[in-house]
């Protein structure tokens, strides 16, 4: 039986007949499945998962009818310190949280941002999550990269979200602004890893990560393209480094957007919109996944943000003179 709270774990299940004689890790990972294989292992080493009341090794093997029982406490995960910063909640409810994130917020401390980011804000938010690894953070967002976010406030939460991320049943859905005009939808099949000789970049390197991004037209201009990309896999800058592998890279882009370009005859106000764009034009649009407790499938989505817009709303005027 479970006897969960925020601060310790309690559970117990006996092994079924047609798991006697496995891994008691295999075994423990199948009856405790709201729990990582990894967690389950430490806790094994550790003393906190126990057989028939004694303490095992993960590789040892377990009998049919053995009680398998876990008491572990939920350790603090990090020194972060919680922060009064704002959140834009679009749902929230006792095993997940989503959010629409805004750009110039880090998602994660890191060298350089200490504090100040996400995680900060949301240990503010929900002081527990100190007691989860990342504070529930399970997929990230560049920096100046907007929209939907889904934050685990739990444990076992986080396990399913984490599964759902790795067998690519998450559905993400991005819009971006890219220089150039696109003719038509397709898929960019290619490997991302880390660039050769700039280590701060990343690259479409053979041999690398799998890597799949699929796009669509929402809107042409005169020298540019507003589009859809969803997302197959999560790999680092994945979009940003996909559409400047194809030669439409993001506007404002200052990693990957390679030679500034200006449409002939444009006039002063979008020529200075775009070159002052401050950030990629890139926002995480719709997050659709299976809620980790009730398994309903779920979606939201951000609203587009004002930078966004307006630079959306100056390429269609430009459109519009030139017709």
């Amino acid at each position: 039986m479970p006897v969960n709270s925020n601060d310790s774990i309690q559970l117990s299940a006996e092994v079924p007949f047609e798991l006697g004689g496995q891994r008691l890790d295999v075994v423990a990972a199948q009856l405790f499945s709201d729990h990582s294989r990894s967690r389950i292992t430490q806790w094994i080493k550790e003393g906190q998962l126990t057989v028939d009341g004694k303490p095992a090794k993960p590789k040892d093997k377990v009998h049919s009818s053995a009680l398998l029982e876990l008491e572990a406490e939920r350790e603090a995960q990090g020194e972060w310190v919680a922060q009064a910063i704002p959140l834009d909640i679009l749902f929230e409810d006792q095993h997940i949280l989503v959010l629409n994130k805004p750009a110039d917020l880090v998602v994660h401390p890191a060298a350089g941002h200490p504090d100040g980011t996400l995680l900060n804000a949301l240990l503010h938010h929900v002081p527990e999550l100190i007691k989860v690894p990342r504070a529930g953070i399970v997929h990230r967002l560049d920096k100046d990269t907007t929209g939907v976010m889904v934050v685990a406030k739990t444990l076992e939460a986080q396990t399913h979200l984490v599964e759902q991320l790795q067998a690519r049943s998450v559905g993400r859905t991005y819009e971006a602004i890219v220089y150039g005009v696109i003719v038509s939808g397709d898929t960019i099949d290619a490997p991302i890893g880390r660039h050769s000789q700039q280590r701060q970049k990343m690259a479409v390197v053979e041999g690398a990560k799998p890597a799949v991004s699929h796009f669509r037209v929402l809107e042409r201009f005169r020298s540019h393209t507003h589009t859809r990309v969803i997302l197959e896999t999560g790999r680092t800058h994945q979009i940003r480094v996909h559409m400047s592998h194809i030669g439409f890279p993001l506007i404002g882009d200052p990693t990957y957007g390679g030679r500034f370009r200006i449409p002939p005859g444009a006039n002063p106000t979008l020529i200075e919109a775009l070159k002052t764009f401050p950030r990629q034009a890139l926002h995480a649009r719709f997050l659709e996944l299976t809620h980790p407790v009730t398994g309903e499938r779920m979606k939201w989505e951000a609203p587009i943000p004002e930078d966004f817009a307006w630079l959306l709303s100056l390429l269609r005027q430009d459109s519009e003179a030139f017709i």
